[in-house]
């Protein structure tokens, strides 16, 4: 097989022309508050569109981009939106195309994931119109280029379990990006409060809250924090806002954030 996964969503989440999607994702990291740390391993990162939760986004890829050149594998973990299944979905394209060129996918990775059976299973249909994980590759691209990616889509599907098949397969040098928007169309205050809460659950890494949070990906965000319980990765708020903050509507908005994930020792490779 020699397929590549064509972008589904440029022109509509972020921009088509490859020049100014260049020029607005390295804006967006070059305005991002936060530092890179070489101490991160893993991230939850929003995907709507870039009009509304660029400023967040950027606030974790910069974070990341500290593995910039180093990293070995970024697994993305996101929800299937339009097609429900049981199970975490893998398809082996070669790569993913984006208009900034393509993104290699880690085939091997790929097969002795499902070579676990269950929960993971060969599945084209969800991969092609989702957005949550496409519209984090540019950011990728920019932040850490030429650096492959296992792409996985969540359907129904138990964290701790997924969580537990993916401890062999992480290296020193992977990370885990899991694509999640928060509490989504409720009024701003009733939006933020509830976002509050689940961020505590987050914060806390409380697994069984994050599963049962207001957020849309929150199986694979309940899969990250699996992750880092068993890694001892301390999670840390970078950035929170509402769909409010570039609307100005303040009526129906989603809630965005990004959360950094911390190994607590700085790591011998990186010293």
């Amino acid at each position: 097989m020699d397929r590549v996964r064509p972008p589904a969503v440029a022109g509509y989440f972020y921009p088509s022309e490859p020049a100014r999607l260049r020029r607005e994702v390295e804006g967006l990291l070059q305005r991002a508050q936060a530092p890179p740390d070489p101490r991160v391993r893993g991230l939850l990162s929003p995907h709507a569109g870039y009009f509304y939760s660029g400023k967040v986004m950027a606030e974790g890829f910069r974070v990341l981009s500290a593995w910039r050149g180093r990293a070995g594998r970024v697994f993305l973990l996101g929800p299937s939106h339009f097609v429900p299944f049981w199970g975490v979905a893998f398809y082996p394209y070669r790569a993913w195309a984006t208009p900034l060129g393509e993104v290699a996918v880690d085939r091997e990775g790929g097969r002795r994931l499902l070579e676990k059976d269950p929960p993971f299973l060969i599945h084209e249909e969800p991969f092609r119109e989702e957005h949550s994980l496409e519209v984090l590759l540019p950011f990728l691209q920019v932040a850490l280029p030429d650096t492959p990616i296992l792409p996985l889509l969540f359907g129904e599907a138990d964290p701790k379990e997924v969580a537990e098949a993916l401890l062999p397969e992480l290296g020193e040098g992977d990370l885990v990006v899991a694509s999640s928007d928060l509490s989504h169309y409720r009024p701003d205050p009733v939006a933020r409060a509830r976002d509050q809460k689940t961020l505590e659950k987050a914060l806390a890494l409380d697994v069984e809250g994050v599963a049962q949070g207001e957020a849309c990906g929150r199986l694979p965000w309940a899969t990250l924090t699996a992750l880092a319980r068993g890694l001892g990765w301390r999670p840390r708020l970078l950035a929170y806002a509402t769909s409010a903050q570039a609307s100005h509507d303040a009526s129906r908005v989603v809630g965005y954030a990004a959360v950094a994930y911390l190994l607590e020792e700085d790591p011998p490779a990186l010293r």
